[in-house]
């Protein structure tokens, strides 16, 4: 059908409404107002049957490819949004051919066309982004970096772009004048100061690897404590070992000083450091009976034997006085217990023996002497982990007893009331 048969069409009922004896200016209106009522119902019923046709056939070719690409396309409605094309194309050529009469109505429903079109293309430009993004996902290379920051960042770009596009079509104003960008650009700045602070942080913290999805941090400023899920452009979401969420704003990541665990779940062994209190009162020298009762525990016979032949030799060869304990050299019954609680955690197949393992001494403190564990267990995992600790020091304060020693505690109640 050419452009003189639509025109002829389009313009039958002005033609009977003024052969009808109404004045031409009238029938022009009302004509114009039910070409717009045709052309908004064709368009209409274009649209449904365009869109159920292009979108069953792209679900139909996406299901026989082996990509994953074509399927999130169709997960991000870009069929459908490419449906809406044709109906729109239809409707800029009817225009100016239906509306030819009145050049108002061409105007302004080709502006709003074009406005339409705008949209469309960044809807169609949005589901493009996230379908790239869902598809990158699934590579191990992209999967714990922000690409949600990154397709958040290109849409601001997207719509700015559409807005000022939108704007110039309304107003006639250039948007590409130094004045316009200018000033388009301070309020920008003004209104997207922590967008942009975002977009920073988010591109550091890709480019430095400070965090990934699937880390776990602890940032107490924000009482986060548990796994990343999600990094975007303006927060970064964090799931807490109780199940719930806390957002953290993607610009503090690198303006504060938060812990993050990578490093310890990469590594061969996490890392067990607590202390025990030794009271003071309770540390002596070891008789030789003392000597001979300890090496009942076959974990430290061999050191108790070999280190007394030294201390022996050593009191021989300058004729120590061994009425009193103090003259010459000595053994305690803290430095049997901490060789003790080191053969301990090097028989323990729990411990990690490739990495640092000690048992220190500390400075005295007014609860006591502290005797620290230092050492790495094999299972990262965290509830593994805690029983591993756990049974260590059950073990060993259960053991303090065998040496004499007594675990520092502050005095209860019932303690007080034994000393009244």
């Amino acid at each position: 059908m050419n452009r003189e048969t639509i025109q002829k069409y389009s313009c039958l009922f002005q033609d009977y409404l003024v052969n009808e004896g109404m004045t031409i200016e009238w029938a022009i209106f009302l004509n114009v107002l039910v070409n717009c009522v045709i052309v908004f119902a064709a368009v209409l019923i274009l649209d449904v049957v365009f869109r159920k046709l292009i979108v069953e056939t792209f679900k139909a070719f996406s299901d026989k490819t082996k990509t994953t690409f074509d399927d999130y396309l169709v997960k991000s409605n870009f069929p459908r949004f490419i449906a809406h094309c044709l109906p729109l194309g239809l409707v800029w050529y009817l225009i100016p051919i239906i509306f030819v009469e009145s050049a108002f109505m061409t105007n302004l429903l080709q502006i709003a066309a074009q406005v339409y079109l705008i949209i469309l293309c960044v809807y169609i430009f949005r589901s493009i982004l996230r379908t790239t993004r869902n598809f990158l996902e699934e590579s191990e290379s992209y999967r714990d970096k922000p690409m949600e920051s990154y397709v958040q960042v290109m849409m601001i770009f997207a719509w700015g772009i559409g807005v000022f596009w939108i704007i110039q079509l309304l107003t006639g104003f250039s948007v590409v004048s130094l004045t316009t960008l200018g000033a388009a650009s301070a309020v920008i700045l003004l209104i997207f100061k922590d967008t942009i602070l975002g977009f920073v942080a988010s591109i550091q913290v890709s480019v430095n690897d400070i965090v990934r999805i699937g880390d776990w941090i602890t940032f107490s400023k924000f009482g986060a404590d548990g796994y990343v899920t999600e990094i975007n452009l303006a927060t970064v979401r964090v799931q807490n070992f109780d199940n719930t969420f806390t957002t953290i704003p993607t610009y503090s990541l690198i303006a504060d000083s938060f812990q993050n665990w990578r490093g310890m779940q990469e590594s061969k062994g996490r890392r067990i450091k607590r202390s025990i209190f030794i009271k003071q009162s309770s540390i002596k020298f070891l008789s030789s009976e003392d000597i001979e009762r300890l090496k009942n525990i076959q974990l430290i016979k061999p050191y108790l034997e070999h280190r007394q032949r030294d201390v022996d030799k050593f009191n021989r060869m300058n004729e120590a006085d061994k009425e009193l304990l103090i003259n010459g050299r000595n053994q305690t019954n803290l430095g049997v217990f901490r060789h003790y609680a080191d053969a301990f955690l090097n028989e323990n197949s729990a411990i990690n023996k490739d990495l640092f393992l000690m048992v220190r001494h500390l400075a005295p403190t007014d609860k006591g002497i502290p005797i620290e564990i230092f050492c790495f267990s094999h299972d990262k995992k965290w509830e593994n982990y805690e029983h591993i600790q756990a049974d260590i020091f059950d073990h060993l304060l259960a053991s303090i007893s065998y040496f004499d020693l007594e675990v520092f505690e502050l005095p209860t109640g019932r303690d007080l009331q034994a000393l009244a």
